[in-house]
């Protein structure tokens, strides 16, 4: 096995696309005296087929190149633009399957997995404990955590901990007490289970495969009682090499407020790797990054689940005053941008009598006035000025949320509404007006000519080139004006454009980590069986998933994403995906033995150019990439 090239090629594909066959630019020549001779050199058509493959989905997988060319690029395509109609990878449904928060309203999700409002509550007496018995133990065991770690700050004379583990413990402290009393000692810790003698030697000396089916062979109620009572540490060892349904549930004792955001981030990684709807997920992914959502703040912890399934996939082919709208009235973005606490200055709710004096009246908040135009509809040279951010965002007075704590979804609530009259890009909306006033402003932002323009450019952006010719952001910007905002007929537009498929853009972008991590497992056509260590990798990588703090999202451009650290990540993700070390992903690496430059053909599509042959080996071989593999002594030392 030729494990060298077989780096080689994976370091091409994440690595050198693009940047490294980078041509000298030539000088400029006399502009054409007429448009046919203004005729854009056009890719071959191997070329095309690659370059669909590149641009309209996370990367090819091991033939994928053949299929788009026994069906055509174009019928390829146009199946790709109707996702609705193409069936979906069983597997992918298989493998989405425990991750049950993926189907669960927000309010669902915060009844099964609590947050740490609602655990404070239930230690008040304010709210019961859950009924169901796995739920309520990953409650009882979070208490015990915040118990114990409330003993360890009074023995080194800390202050308390203002969270949990001050509060009144009341009707969970018996149960509370008994997990944290769990012994620490995993024999001990066996040895009090509930278990006959055999069960408990099977636990203590059995492989790990007769562990895991020992436990998954226990009756419900027992797998519980004995998951509850072992310590942490024992737990992630005899769930190594279960089911899914095994690991789901100890990650549930261990970490009950992370399942949440790792079925989100896992579940997004399953469904770039392993969807028939590829484009359908790279437009998922790009709409939410246009209206993107941090995570961790506060409710929104909870809400961007139902954010991106219920408010951005419906609505990425669709029209664009709809993802607007919907992007609108979402709680998520309604807590993101804080305009659920936006008040008009002479509304009624503006008053909070029982406040204290400081805080007694609540004012405007401005920041998604500002962020609908210059981030989701004109752009920042759109044509507002500082006064339409300010009428905006009193025209969205009163949107608002009902207990976001809880879970509560979007309502209009009157008496936070400024109903003044208002004046927005010149047009005056009457006073007296009430939700409609916000209506009104997302009806005048969606058929702006800007807005037209700025959704265009940065659709270019993302499937053609860093910096689009401005030819065809005016097709497409002619297309989304005349077809009212509709996604679907502007990416045709796109797509059937002599400049999509230019010569110059072929292999000509940098791809983002999430595009690297991702085409790298499908050019592999590797078995994911957890993708954990993967969404740490993409920590790593400079790209948390839905961990964009500023509303702006990740950056389109590749150029954006090249630097000397992320260079070094991306060579050392490739050498531990091509040595089989990244945990929770499997790559038969026989499917490639053969001579090298088949190893290159099968993992890049084509032969790589003789530029780009230099620089990817020139990386592997260089003493700062070679020497910084990942686990190297060198790596360590540096």
């Amino acid at each position: 096995m030729h494990r060298k090239i077989l780096l080689i090629a994976i370091s091409g594909l994440t690595l050198a696309t693009g940047f490294a066959a980078k041509k000298p630019k030539p000088a400029p020549a006399a502009k054409p005296a007429t448009l046919a001779a203004a005729k854009i050199p056009q890719m071959t058509d191997d070329q095309k087929a690659i370059h669909a493959l590149n641009r309209l989905t996370f990367g090819p997988r091991p033939g994928d190149l053949e299929q788009i060319k026994q069906v055509g690029v174009a019928n390829w395509i146009e199946q790709q633009l109707q996702p609705e109609s193409i069936p979906e990878n069983p597997v992918l449904l298989a493998k989405l399957e425990p991750l049950d928060t993926l189907r669960m309203s927000t309010q669902a999700m915060l009844q099964k997995y609590p947050s740490q409002q609602m655990i404070k509550a239930m230690l008040d007496g304010k709210l019961p404990l859950p009924a169901d018995k796995e739920t309520r133990a990953a409650v009882q065991t979070a208490i015990a955590r915040y118990q114990k770690k409330q003993a360890a700050d009074a023995a080194a004379n800390q202050p308390p901990d203002p969270g949990i583990a001050q509060l009144t413990i009341g009707n969970v402290q018996s149960a509370a007490t008994t997990a944290a009393a769990a012994p620490a000692n995993p024999r001990d810790a066996v040895n009090a289970l509930p278990l006959d003698p055999d069960q408990k030697r099977a636990l203590l000396t059995g492989t790990q495969e007769s562990r895991s089916a020992l436990l998954e062979s226990l009756p419900n109620d027992k797998l519980i009682e004995v998951l509850e009572a072992l310590p942490p540490q024992m737990r992630n060892r005899l769930a190594v090499g279960g089911s899914p349904a095994l690991r789901r549930r100890v990650e549930v004792l261990n970490t009950p407020g992370q399942v949440v955001n790792r079925d989100l981030s896992e579940g997004k990684l399953l469904r770039a790797i392993y969807s028939n709807r590829q484009l359908d997920e790279v437009l998922t992914d790009f709409w939410f990054n246009h209206f993107n959502i941090y995570l961790d703040k506060g409710a929104d912890r909870f809400m961007v689940t139902a954010y991106e399934r219920d408010v951005i996939r419906p609505h990425v082919l669709g029209k664009f005053k709809d993802l607007l709208l919907a992007t609108a009235q979402s709680p998520a973005m309604l807590f993101y941008l804080d305009n659920w606490e936006s008040v008009g200055e002479n509304a009624p709710g503006a008053m909070r009598p029982n406040a204290p004096a400081n805080q007694k009246k609540q004012g405007l908040n401005e920041n998604y006035g500002r962020e609908i135009m210059e981030l989701h509809t004109l752009g920042v040279d759109g044509g507002y000025t500082q006064q339409d951010v300010t009428e905006v965002a009193r025209c969205f007075t009163g949107w608002t949320i009902r207990q976001p704590q809880q879970g509560g979804g979007f309502f209009f609530n009157p008496r936070m509404h400024d109903r003044g009259e208002k004046h927005v890009l010149g047009v005056t909306i009457p006073a007296g007006g009430g939700m409609d006033d916000g209506l009104k402003v997302l009806d005048l932002l969606a058929k702006h000519p800007s807005t037209a323009r700025f959704i265009s450019k940065s659709l270019a952006v993302r499937f053609v080139s860093d910096n689009p010719a401005d030819s065809l952001i005016d097709k497409m910007a002619a297309t989304f004006t005349r077809t009212d905002g509709d996604i679907r007929e502007v990416m045709r537009t796109m797509l059937s454009a002599d400049e999509f498929w230019a010569a110059d853009n072929f292999r000509a972008k940098l791809k983002s980590p999430l595009e690297m991590v991702v085409s790298a497992v499908r050019s592999l056509n590797g078995d994911v069986d957890t993708a954990v260590q993967m969404v740490q990798l993409m920590n790593t990588l400079g790209q948390p998933l839905y961990r964009k703090q500023e509303p702006t999202g990740y950056t389109n451009r590749g150029s954006d994403w090249l630097n000397s650290a992320s260079l070094l990540a991306r060579m050392n993700f490739a050498n531990s995906l091509a040595q089989n070390k990244i945990a929770g992903v499997k790559v038969d690496l026989t499917q490639f033995a053969g001579d090298t430059a088949q190893i290159e053909r099968n993992i890049l599509l084509a032969d790589p150019s003789p530029v780009s042959r230099e620089a990817i080996q020139t990386g592997t071989d260089g003493p700062m990439i070679a020497g910084l593999t990942l686990g190297s002594p060198d790596f360590q030392r540096r």
